[in-house]
């Protein structure tokens, strides 16, 4: 097999080749046909999330199809097509997985930071955090889907039932969540880079009903805003922008310190609440949603070969829509 491997932190991915990886058991392994790029593996390439093991195969949104089966797996057939995301093990003993809240499990395992992920031609998945992808949509559309949909998913419903809601960062997360948003009768609030035209026309195109630049007002006071940028200085913005009695949902695995700011801004009942991974029950729920409400992924497609240079782009805010890589 072929994977880009990450050394160490802050090093430039390297391609590699490698033995065929054996599934042990309650695995499966997949041949991959497509992996979005996410800015968490951005944070995992930079050295800013803690426990990565190095040396490190990148990528969560995994689509592929199962062609080797390890011992004890009864719910995949080769052949099948499946996604694997983010959460990639949970020990299912702690408290957190015995009271239903696996995202917080005190002994995961996260695919592409403490598990190879999918960079690469192959790889390798506990059966249980495999989910059925079905045959219909394109491998390269669904990609997304794997983490940015989840998570974007997930901060959505923690966002409540927000009528006017903002969302700060408009790229691979924001966009899902934009559509569903919409789709579920919302008023979308689109907050930019500044002068980011582009994103901004995007998000119209989408349907949002107001976009701009993060350091401005909207026209109304939102309900609620999600923060996807991995900038803290959003979260007092975001503070302002709301309503009495409105939330702000940090979305982000890594985000930059959070400055000082007055009690008053959240004063008055406003609520920041942060999420943290994702269940499987997301996963299984959003899978459903997203066909019905007609999202759409914008995706551009790049080799495996050029993993680096998509990762400097995301870093430096050249993409609209999601990166996916095809083997």
């Amino acid at each position: 097999m072929r994977a880009m491997v990450l050394p160490g932190p802050r090093a430039r991915l390297r391609m590699d080749e490698r033995p065929d990886p054996i599934p042990g058991d309650g695995e499966i392994r997949v041949k991959v046909s497509a992996c979005g790029v996410c800015r968490t593996d951005l944070h995992v390439v930079d050295g800013e999330l803690p426990d990565i093991r190095y040396p490190i195969v990148p990528g969560h949104e995994i689509v592929g199809r199962v062609d080797l089966i390890g011992p004890d797996v009864t719910t995949h057939r080769a052949g099948d097509r499946v996604g694997i995301p983010w959460l990639g093990y949970t020990c299912g003993t702690c408290r957190f997985c015995r009271e239903g809240m696996e995202n917080l499990c005190d002994r995961p395992l996260f695919t592409g930071c403490t598990r190879d992920g999918g960079y690469a031609t192959h790889a390798i998945a506990d059966a249980r955090y495999a989910f059925p992808l079905g045959e219909n949509g394109d491998d390269v559309a669904i990609a997304p889907l794997l983490c940015a949909g989840l998570i974007g998913w997930r901060s959505l419903v923690m966002a409540g039932s927000a009528e006017r809601l903002g969302i700060y960062g408009f790229g691979a997360a924001g966009h899902i969540v934009a559509q569903v948003a919409v789709w579920q009768g919302r008023s979308v609030y689109a907050f930019t880079r500044r002068g980011d035209i582009a994103a901004q026309d995007f998000a119209r195109d989408l349907g949002a009903a107001w976009a701009g630049a993060s350091d401005e007002p909207p026209d109304a006071p939102l309900d609620a805003a999600i923060i996807y940028a991995p900038a803290g200085e959003l979260v007092p913005a975001a503070l302002r922008a709301v309503r009495k009695g409105g939330r702000v949902v940090c979305a982000g695995i890594h985000m930059s310190d959070i400055p000082s700011f007055r009690y008053h801004l959240l004063w008055e009942e406003r609520q920041l609440l942060s999420v943290a991974n994702l269940t499987r029950q997301d996963g299984l729920d959003f899978l459903k949603i997203a066909p019905q409400a007609g999202v759409r992924t914008e995706t551009t497609v790049f080799a495996l070969s050029e993993a680096n240079e998509v990762l400097d782009r995301l870093r430096s805010g050249q993409l609209l829509g999601a990166a996916v890589l095809r083997p």
